[in-house]
């Protein structure tokens, strides 16, 4: 199995979102995610496919949903968390990317090899929250500062 990555940002507060898109703009973290991401599967929730204007380009969308009439172009589609994953590494990929949303990320925080976060440091009101990660499960491997956030990589300790 290809080493399964959590791929998020996330303020001081915990907010991931808010009205279901990301409460700022940050053109460095979207490169970031496009050039981590970019040929790769992602594994989504429904309201995360769905938050995007179209699918975006070069990279497989499995989408793990219990709407069993749910389906949209570009997206394929997932039942289960086990079966998301069996479809995300079908081609040898790298790595299967998780994008979220929060419940998504919950299902796939203790398989998860790796995680990429994107720590905003303002806090900022929004709806959707990730709790900090239990560094004991948890080592910084990197950090590069920028003056409102740094991307950190976090590696499953053991």
């Amino acid at each position: 199995m290809p080493p399964i990555v959590l791929i998020l940002a996330r303020t001081a507060n915990g907010v991931i979102g808010h009205n279901g898109q990301l409460p700022w703009h940050l053109p460095a973290d979207l490169k970031r995610f496009k050039a981590l991401t970019m040929g790769q599967p992602m594994i989504m929730g429904r309201k995360t496919f769905e938050s995007f204007p179209k699918p975006l380009p070069g990279r497989r969308h499995i989408v793990l949903t219990r709407d069993a009439d749910w389906q949209r172009e570009g997206a394929e589609i997932a039942r289960t968390p086990d079966e998301a994953l069996a479809m995300a590494a079908t081609g040898d990929p790298a790595a299967i990317w998780i994008i979220g949303g929060a419940e998504i990320f919950t299902l796939y925080l203790d398989t998860a090899n790796r995680i990429e976060l994107t720590e905003v440091a303002d806090e900022i009101a929004g709806d959707t929250v990730m709790p900090p990660f239990d560094l004991a499960h948890w080592q910084e491997t990197a950090r590069e500062h920028h003056d409102s956030f740094d991307f950190v990589t976090l590696v499953r300790r053991g």
